[in-house]
């Protein structure tokens, strides 16, 4: 299993398992990244509205291409040195760049044959079921995957009447789904670049809830119902609260006392103590029952 137990990391494992062509935390970083792509999120943001402003464009860079999946796979699957784990985030790019400019050339075609008014209330519902997954693995069993969701978008909003299936890219929407991407490929380098001092310093589990909520409010912001930077306000506190310095170390510290016993790896208890097993059962008996 994977050891950061991130639900969406653990899913896609398990997958990847089941496949025995493929395996490998490389292969692993490159499907949680393209997954957006595949699976429909992405061209359902983008006919959304989800990247027509500046803030649109960060936030689906961090919660959807980046997000508390990909920093769990580079932090708590990938080894190597922060130099070959960034160029493994790079040879990811190099596929994830271009496939989401077409997408985004596609967006045009398709959106002149959908209701979009319908469509995009389907697009926030699936990026709710994509935060509920990844807030909760328990969740996620009883929800439908994303691209069912968005095939019944698809269905629901079609509007065939009038419509004209004509190729007419809109390069301001290629540019801006190239952007969003590259914020996600950013992120991802960051953790790569960083990730021996984020290991020691973040909390992973922490930061995975805070940008699950993130990610539960961006569909507020596609209904209009919140400001258009909400979610990038919700993750910057997120990672303001995952923020945990010598937590590892400290949790590692513990569970090797445990393991020993209850002494550290020198015993330096039975050398400091000086005191006899009564004396010991005399102080135990005098404590408090909760102590």
């Amino acid at each position: 299993m994977s050891s950061s137990q991130h639900p969406v990391a653990l899913r896609i494992e398990r997958a990847l398992r089941l496949d025995r062509s493929v395996s490998g935390p490389t292969k692993l970083l490159a499907i949680v990244m393209f997954l957006p792509l595949i699976d429909g999120i992405f061209p359902a943001l983008i006919l959304a509205g989800g990247i027509d402003t500046v803030a649109g464009v960060v936030q689906v860079g961090l919660l959807v291409f980046g997000g508390s999946a990909t920093l769990a796979v580079i932090l708590a699957e990938m080894d190597g040195t922060p130099r070959e784990q960034a160029k493994v985030v790079l040879l990811v790019a190099a596929g994830l760049l271009p496939l989401a400019a077409i997408e985004a050339a596609l967006a045009p075609t398709i959106a002149s044959v959908l209701d979009l008014v319908i469509f995009e209330r389907f697009a926030a519902l699936v990026i709710a079921a994509v935060a509920a997954k990844t807030a909760s693995a328990r969740i996620g069993e009883y929800l439908p995957s994303a691209g069912v969701i968005v095939g019944l978008g698809f269905v629901a909003s079609v509007d065939p009447a009038g419509a004209e299936l004509v190729f007419v890219p809109d390069p301001t929407t290629i540019v801006r789904a190239i952007a969003a991407a590259g914020v996600g490929v950013a992120f991802a380098l960051g953790v790569a670049l960083f990730g021996p001092w984020l290991r020691e310093n973040l909390d992973i589990d922490r930061f995975r809830f805070g940008s699950a909520v993130a990610l539960g409010v961006l569909p507020l912001t596609l209904l209009d119902v919140t400001p258009d930077q909400a979610p990038l306000a919700v993750l910057i506190v997120a990672g303001v609260l995952a923020f945990d310095p010598g937590g590892t170390a400290e949790s590692e510290a513990a569970d090797g006392a445990v393991a020993n016993g209850g002494r550290d790896s020198s015993d330096r208890w039975t050398a400091d103590r000086g005191e006899d097993a009564e004396s010991d059962r005399a102080t135990d008996s005098e404590r408090e029952p909760w102590l």
